[in-house]
Order: C-alpha cells, then sequence, then structure tokens
C-alpha cells in the first residue's frame, strides 16, 4: 500500500523560536549550510506543506507542489493563485485526501511550519530536521513548536516519540547543526 513519509524541516535560535517577535525570520537566523541543507530537502520532497505564514521564498518555490493551511476554505480547494498549490483546512478534510487532492497519494511530505502546523504532525513525523542556531536569541519571538519555551524543541520531540540521530555541522563558523530525530520503531 502507497505510504506517505512525514518530514519536519526548521531551523531554531538558542532559545527555540523560528522568527522574530514580528513574526518575521530574521536574517540573523539564515545560514547558507541550512540554506542549501533546506533547498536540497524540498527540492527531493513530492509535496511541501506550510501555513499562510510559511514560505520557502527559493527559485524552485513556484514549481513545487504544496498544501497550504488556512481555515479560508471549507475543506479543500485550489488556490486561486498558485496552480501548484491546494488550500486545506483540517477541519474540513484530512490530511490524506488534501494530498490526494494535490496530486499526491505517497512519497514524501515536507511540514515547514509554523508552530500550529508543526505541532498538528507531531505523532505522524517520520523524521523532524532540526536545525538549531546556537548564537542567535530572539526574546518575544515565535516559538517553533506549541510548549517551546516552557520546554525545548528537543524536550518536546522526544515527548513524541522520537530519537536524536547523528548531529551534522551545517556551519562551522556559527556553530549551527542539523539533529535528525526520528521515530522510534
Amino acid at each position: 500500500m502507497p505510504a506517505l513519509r512525514i518530514e519536519g524541516y526548521v531551523i531554531v535560535s538558542a532559545d527555540g523560536m523560528l522568527a522574530d517577535a514580528r513574526n518575521v525570520m530574521p536574517d540573523e537566523l539564515k545560514f547558507e549550510g541550512d540554506k542549501a541543507f533546506f533547498t536540497a530537502a524540498l527540492d527531493r520532497a513530492d509535496l511541501i506543506l506550510h501555513g499562510r505564514n510559511s514560505y520557502e521564498d527559493q527559485p524552485n518555490s513556484p514549481r513545487r507542489r504544496r498544501v497550504i493551511l488556512t481555515r479560508t476554505v471549507e475543506a479543500i480547494a485550489p488556490d486561486p493563485s498558485n496552480p501548484n498549490a491546494t488550500l486545506w483546512n483540517p477541519a474540513g478534510a484530512t490530511f490524506e485526501a488534501a494530498c490526494a487532492q494535490a496530486g499526491v497519494r505517497d512519497g514524501t511530505v515536507a511540514i515547514i511550519g509554523g508552530p500550529g502546523v508543526f505541532g498538528m504532525f507531531m505523532d505522524r513525523y517520520d523524521v523532524f530536521w532540526l536545525s538549531v542556531a546556537p548564537h542567535v536569541r530572539l526574546p518575544g519571538g515565535e516559538p517553533c513548536f506549541p510548549g517551546v519555551p516552557a520546554r525545548t524543541p528537543q524536550q518536546i520531540l522526544a515527548a513524541h516519540g522520537l530519537r536524536a540521530g547523528d548531529v551534522r555541522t551545517l556551519d562551522a563558523v556559527h556553530d549551527v547543526t542539523v539533529t535528525p530525530w526520528r521515530r522510534s520503531a
């Protein structure tokens, strides 16, 4: 039976934020190594899923098939501004129905945020790629997951049955790393 592989991607500050207090990803959280990693991952994905405020702003972005979470539709609808996008309201249709409407019944779905979207899939991730910029702090920023900053992103991933794999350095100068958090078998 065909299956969807669910992968999450985010870069966070030392305090677990993915955006500043204005809900904008600041330049301080942008690193070429992480950008290259993220771009390659999205190029491999069969479908991108995100909320209305998340996007990847890359040259291939308009060509990528995507599902955008929104409350502006009852269930599932084509995005009138992007022929490669499907609008999805989780209150009106299942995730699988939204993926099928987007033309993806199996393959990799890359979840790229925001926090509410990440939270919806906590118990479904096959792997979550957590990039950390340990020298960046974003006081009053937008947490990457519901429950941050009371708990760290790592504690939240572990609480949902994911285990940290080998850490990979993405930017040695700034100590930026990515860790795959995989579902325990």
